[in-house]
């Protein structure tokens, strides 16, 4: 028994105008339909795969014959007739030029859980690796920077830290707002909301854990181009961890799309199995992008490869969550278990770091310092490290703690804003 996923397929095949007859063979061929006849000639007759229960199809393979558009549409009427599975995914294909994601796993013999829970978790997997691709191929490697002040109300040596500003785990250099050219980076939601409106996921016939995604080369083809040069470079990542002991690979894979959402995607897809594979297939009427193979192999993880993809995850977690900084703001609240001694305060960022609010963790000189700020209504200046722990941001390892000057009309509207905050 299989739970219910929702899926749908095409009841009415494509026009025949609008279908090549190259890109119906190479479909055809891609989901198990076998070829009959002679190996030359301009029509090719197809044959469902296993029992023959559906009828052979014949195809032109040109539409340069006075009967070719009527050949092509008498083969897709009898595929939306066809009950077989494998003409439910060739109507799909064609319906729309997508590329195709499959995902395989091999469960043990054991007694397992149900068919329709596995499925489940293969579905989740899936869906957390093309999160994770559509985060790598939109540049998303942290959350966006807040605005700050405008140029007109910051210092101005604080200006230079505000655009050199840089959000823990970003690429240096790197405007977070910048994606694809006219277009504005999309948050969790949205990556959601985008990948739900144009993937189509079904499941193969079978009893083991499989799931196929059609993903329309417009928009997804960057998606599916990224998560292609990614699962190439964990593998290899991975093989170099397990040769060497050095996890050395990870850090130049993220060049190609590998992250911590994707490590532990496919931590996700493999554990509990003997085994898990991914394999991409290229739209056939757009074919390979450039750099990429024309039929790229499957790319296959076993649990021994878990360690290192955990470690990975682990690794790319802690980069993300810590990176030095320099922070500007107003000091909002301050805190120490006695008159003397380290303590801790409260900054309201004004720049260097992408969150609205940090505390940051003063030795007793810096803590006289923000005090001395406090006081005076000016905003502090800290250096240090920018750490995320349970959601909230924190600056540790502090030095170099000093109030920024500003002018008298600078420093009245910083103290209303502190008496507001207060």
């Amino acid at each position: 028994m299989r739970r219910p996923t929702g899926e749908h397929a095409p009841t009415d095949p494509p026009g025949a105008p609008r279908v090549d007859p190259r890109v119906l063979t190479a479909l055809l061929g891609r989901h198990g339909w076998h070829r009959t006849g002679g190996g030359s000639g301009p029509y090719t007759r197809w044959t469902p795969p296993g029992p023959a229960a559906a009828p052979s199809l014949l195809v032109p393979t040109g539409l340069d014959l006075a009967d070719s558009h009527d050949l092509l549409a008498e083969a897709l009427t009898a595929l939306a007739r066809t009950t077989a599975p494998s003409a439910r995914a060739v109507l799909t294909a064609l319906a729309t030029p997508s590329d195709e994601i499959h995902w395989h796993r091999a469960t043990p013999a054991t007694a397992g859980p149900a068919p329709w829970a596995a499925q489940d978790r293969l579905r989740t997997a899936a869906r957390r690796t093309l999160l994770a691709a559509a985060r790598a191929a939109h540049g998303r490697t942290g959350p966006r920077r807040p605005a700050a002040l405008p140029d007109r109300d910051l210092p101005d040596r604080d200006r230079a830290d505000r655009d050199r500003a840089e959000t823990p785990g970003a690429p240096p250099g790197r405007n977070l707002a910048e994606t694809l050219p006219g277009q504005a980076l999309p948050g969790p939601s949205l990556l959601d909301h985008v990948l739900l409106d144009h993937v189509l996921l079904t499941t193969p016939p079978g009893d083991a854990p499989a799931l196929t995604a059609y993903l329309p080369v417009d928009p997804g083809r960057p998606v599916t181009e990224r998560l292609h040069h990614a699962l190439h470079a964990t593998r290899e990542a991975v093989d170099y961890q397990r040769a060497t002991g050095r996890p050395d690979a990870f850090d130049t894979a993220v060049a190609a799309g590998v992250g911590r959402e994707l490590t532990e995607a496919l931590v996700a897809l493999v554990h509990g199995t003997e085994g898990a594979a991914v394999t991409l297939a290229w739209a056939p009427a757009t074919g390979a992008p450039a750099g990429c193979a024309a039929r790229p192999e499957p790319v296959e993880f076993t649990p021994g490869d878990l360690p290192a993809l955990r470690e990975a995850g682990a690794r790319y977690r802690r980069a993300r969550s810590s990176a030095p900084a320099r922070v500007t703001g107003t000091v909002v609240r301050l805190c120490r278990t006695g008159s003397r001694g380290p303590g801790t305060v409260r900054l309201r960022v004004l720049a260097g770091a992408g969150t609205t609010h940090l505390r940051a963790t003063l030795d007793e000189d810096g803590y006289r310092t923000a005090v001395h700020a406090h006081l005076a209504g000016v905003p502090l200046r800290v250096h240090g490290r920018l750490e995320v722990r349970g959601g909230r941001h924190h600056l540790t390892g502090t030095h170099d703690v000093a109030a920024v000057h500003v002018d008298d009309a600078e420093r009245d509207r910083l103290t209303k804003t502190l008496d507001e905050d207060g």
